[in-house]
């Protein structure tokens, strides 16, 4: 049955789907957190911690002619400064590492043109700009088949490598896939911490603890880091602690902590959804760098993940090499850019 889609320009409708989108998102092509409602929702809130001045709501849904919610998609339009008449998806871009339209693969093609489609009356609109579609995105395919003939320009960039790490075989699977030395290395570190005098714990932030004093801890290690300014600015700072604040709610937030002498040395906030551990941010105290504690943190992280039988650990945007000695395997982002 043909997909009519249609757009609003109401925050109200967006607020009105949540459970509609995150029951379409568990079927769709692209299952990333950053997709879910409350994020999409958040990120709304604050057009992503201020990295937008302004934009105006398209919310493209999808549906059949019985009103069943077949795609959606999360858009907006720029405005001020800002504002090149090219529409974005909800999260772009430097806060969410992975976006998509929410469709199942197999309505990829008809999602597509439905949008070209609608778009076409529309002389507001002069592009459409998406960013960080994963590699196994059916859009972008979709979209460089269909652009042209609805008269649309198609360019194709990749932007950034995304690092996973498969968790196949268990600790000692994992270990085995290392390099020599790196496996060697991560050995060592994970002994030293454990025979540390001063006592070296991990601890996971728990549905029974204080999340918004866990987080102020969290941002102070932050605070230690030369690139985490733009995280600790007011509206970016406001953006993360709802972000945190929904994660936690919905039982997706895995904060965890490594404890020297009963202080945080260092911790990784990540989102733990669909099976697999997604490591989204940082925070270490340089006073005790002697014992490596972002390596022996991302070791234990890992070794979590094994034991709570995830899939993978995916370390999400950027090259840092940590990833990669870490027994990173690249999958790529990319961007989109579509002119009329």
């Amino acid at each position: 049955m043909r997909m009519r889609l249609t757009f609003s320009h109401d925050p109200a409708d967006l607020a009105g789907l949540a459970n509609e989108w995150n029951a379409l998102l568990a079927r769709s092509a692209t299952q990333v957190p950053f997709l879910r409602h409350e994020a999409a929702s958040v990120w709304w809130s604050t057009l992503g911690g201020g990295e937008w001045p302004a934009g105006r709501l398209w919310l493209g849904t999808g549906r059949d002619a019985e009103g069943a919610l077949l795609a959606i998609w999360p858009l907006f339009l720029p405005e001020g400064p800002s504002s090149d008449g090219r529409l974005h998806l909800i999260g772009s871009f430097e806060i969410s590492d992975y976006l998509d339209v929410i469709a199942p693969a197999e309505r990829s093609a008809e999602t597509c043109a439905a949008l070209l489609e609608a778009l076409e009356p529309s002389a507001e609109v002069r592009g459409i700009e998406l960013y960080n579609l994963p590699e196994a995105s059916p859009t972008l395919t979709s979209m460089q088949a269909l652009g042209p003939s609805h008269g649309w320009s198609v360019v194709r960039e990749r932007l950034s490598p995304c690092p996973v790490v498969s968790l196949e075989g268990g600790w000692e699977g994992y270990l085995a896939r290392l390099d020599k030395k790196q496996r060697h290395e991560l050995r060592r570190k994970l002994r030293r911490a454990e025979e540390s005098p001063d006592g070296v714990r991990l601890r996971i932030v728990a549905p029974s603890d204080d999340v918004e004093a866990q987080m102020e801890s969290f941002f102070s290690l932050m605070a230690y880091g030369a690139g985490k300014a733009r995280f600790l600015q007011p509206a970016m700072r406001r953006q993360f602690t709802a972000l945190t604040r929904e994660a936690f709610r919905c039982g997706c937030l895995h904060l965890a902590f490594l404890d020297v002498g009963g202080a945080p040395a260092a911790a990784y906030w990540s989102f733990d959804y669909g099976n697999r551990l997604w490591v989204y941010n940082s925070g270490m105290d340089p006073a005790y760098a002697a014992l490596s504690p972002g390596w022996v943190l991302v070791g234990r992280l890992i070794q979590w993940a094994i034991d709570a039988g995830r899939a993978e650990v995916d370390f999400l945007r950027g090259d840092e090499d940590y990833k990669f000695r870490l027994g990173g395997v690249e999958r790529s982002i990319f961007r989109l850019t579509l002119t009329r």
